[in-house]
């Protein structure tokens, strides 16, 4: 009776007999829920220090991405450049047989007209031998 008495009074005793404002029951609700809270907040923190890990590892693989693509893009100028290089040296190449393909029509022509001069002096020197 004294302790439903002192219950209606907001006193309770715990299980060391002391009197205590709080309800057992609700003293042990609150405990637990601290102690689930604590490994809560441990979790949280287990969490944080996971997802910390694997944004720094994500962050170094993008480092690393950017870095290949980089090279590759350099690797790609670089082709198109001695694809240019190519193609110019390819005209250059063109042009100079071209000036050669003049050349030897300048020649050849040249050459026909010292067999027709060739022919003429010695045609010339035949007739001037048989004018003797």
């Amino acid at each position: 009776m004294a302790d439903e008495a002192l219950g209606k009074a907001g006193l309770h005793f715990d299980e060391l007999n002391k009197i205590r404002v709080l309800d057992p029951e609700v003293s042990t609700t609150t405990t637990e829920l601290k102690e689930e809270c604590k490994d809560f907040v441990d979790k949280i923190a287990e969490f944080q220090k996971i997802v910390g890990s694997f944004i720094e590892m994500v962050d170094k693989l993008a480092k690393e991405v950017e870095k290949e693509k980089m090279k590759a893009i350099g690797n790609r100028n670089q082709l198109k450049s001695m694809a240019k290089q190519r193609e110019a040296q390819e005209q250059q190449l063109q042009a100079l047989i071209s000036e050669k393909k003049t050349q030897l029509e300048r020649y050849r022509v040249q050459y026909e007209a010292l067999l027709k001069d060739e022919a003429e002096q010695q045609e010339f020197v035949e007739q001037f031998i048989l004018q003797k």
